[in-house]
């Protein structure tokens, strides 16, 4: 866009009146620059993936641009010769007795509690960070058959109510990175190897989504950006899994579902660093994939938000979202809610206040959200003469939120679950 269609953007064509707000919303002019400011203040220059930095209180972390084979496992350990393991508990006897001798035991681990016990029914192996070719042994690696059952066994803490999330996390997190390295120095490349990345990148998803809703945590933006990192990972490793099997791995498994997550990470980007590389992934996607319901809905979803239709935006996840993409969008939620209240706020007619009952429809959240979620951009609401909580608009105060939102709900998000045994 052109710096002269970009000034023509910023000034609207029509007024927003009050009364009659779907005939009106449909006439507001929305300023892409604008949004881009709002929703993302961390886009990354010049595509690729890059690390992440430790952003600050209120500042959302992304990384992804476009995904690379080095960011894949493969990248990292291509060095080894496949081997076969031949340790059949979930940690190798050597490292349980070492960090029983270290104290070295996550509670999960600890047999009655006791840091200096543990068991081979509780203790799972740890992420090595410096691996060799010369120190790596067979004993020390799981079969594939035992990196299924330790999987399973890791998931099923993910719906634990016992343990806050991010003790849980903290530990799934360090483990299944475990389990990625183990699979990829034995070159596991079948089906169950696909089931086993594709159950790690529901668990990312899923934190993803857990991790922005721990408000009491200073750490957490650290952790979220550490959690889309090898979430990237696993979809790169995954990606090329289904790549080198037949395409009836495609019809048999949710594949298109998985590759519609690459879209959707695209949410919080900066639009201009990333239409080219959209376009060129796209092509290469196999044409089952192409034409799916889940890629037409991500590809939905990205557009609605660079046009700044959020009205379709809300509509179309609670018609069609499935829980795995409400797990990745919903952070990103408020986010479009503040666009919202940005476009009326600027377009709206001033006489006419805003009805927070229709605001309250639009953004798909309860009137006493929306009064708090307009509070917390330094808008304020009134009570009219009937009685009727308005929104007044033309309001100077407009700010995005620095530290933050609170858990709004979602009202289209009755039929959705975030419990990872219904992703």
């Amino acid at each position: 866009m052109s710096r002269r269609d970009h000034r023509r953007a910023a000034v609207p064509s029509h007024s927003l009146r009050g009364g009659n707000g779907s005939k009106s919303l449909r006439r507001s002019v929305f300023h892409s620059s604008h949004f881009i400011s709002l929703f993302d203040e961390q886009g990354t220059e010049g595509g690729g993936l890059s690390r992440p930095s430790t952003p600050s209180s209120g500042q959302s972390c992304y990384v992804v641009s476009s995904f690379n084979e080095k960011d894949s496992e493969e990248g990292e350990l291509h060095n080894f010769t496949a081997l076969v393991g031949t340790c059949l508990d979930m940690c190798p006897a050597a490292e349980r007795a070492r960090r029983e001798r270290l104290k070295d035991l996550a509670i999960f681990e600890r047999l009655n509690g006791d840091n200096r016990k543990t068991s081979s029914n509780l203790a799972v192996k740890k992420f090595c960070r410096t691996i060799t070719s010369e120190s790596i042994q067979a004993s020390d690696i799981r079969p594939q058959l035992v990196l299924k059952t330790t999987l399973k066994y890791l998931m099923d803490f993910l719906d634990s109510s016992v343990y806050p999330y991010e003790m849980i996390h903290d530990f799934v997190f360090d483990r299944t990175r475990s389990i990625r390295q183990d699979i990829t120095v034995q070159n596991i490349k079948n089906n169950d190897a696909i089931h086993m990345y594709e159950d790690m990148v529901k668990f990312y998803v899923l934190s993803h989504n857990k991790l922005a809703k721990c408000r009491n945590n200073s750490n957490i933006m650290s952790l979220l950006c550490l959690n889309k990192e090898q979430l990237v990972k696993s979809l790169v490793s995954l990606y090329g899994l289904y790549k080198i099997n037949d395409t009836s791995i495609i019809i048999r498994t949710k594949a298109a579902e998985f590759y519609s997550l690459y879209i959707l990470l695209q949410l919080g980007l900066n639009r201009q660093t990333m239409g080219e590389s959209i376009t060129s992934w796209l092509r290469q996607l196999p044409p089952l994939v192409l034409k799916s319901k889940e890629l037409d809905f991500a590809r939905s979803i990205l557009r609605y938000v660079k046009i700044g239709n959020y009205v379709r935006f809300f509509r179309t996840i609670a018609a069609e979202a499935s829980n795995l993409q409400f797990c990745l969008i919903e952070p990103y939620i408020n986010e479009v809610r503040v666009l919202a209240l940005s476009f009326i706020n600027h377009s709206g007619y001033k006489p006419h206040p805003y009805p927070l009952a229709r605001l309250s429809a639009i953004l798909m959240m309860q009137e006493s959200e929306v009064e708090s979620l307009c509070l917390a951009c330094a808008l304020q609401p009134k009570t009219d003469e009937a009685g009727v909580k308005v929104f007044p608009t033309k309001q100077t105060s407009f700010c995005r939120p620095t530290k933050g939102f609170q858990h709004y709900s979602f009202s289209g998000s009755e039929r959705k679950s975030t419990r990872f045994s219904d992703l």
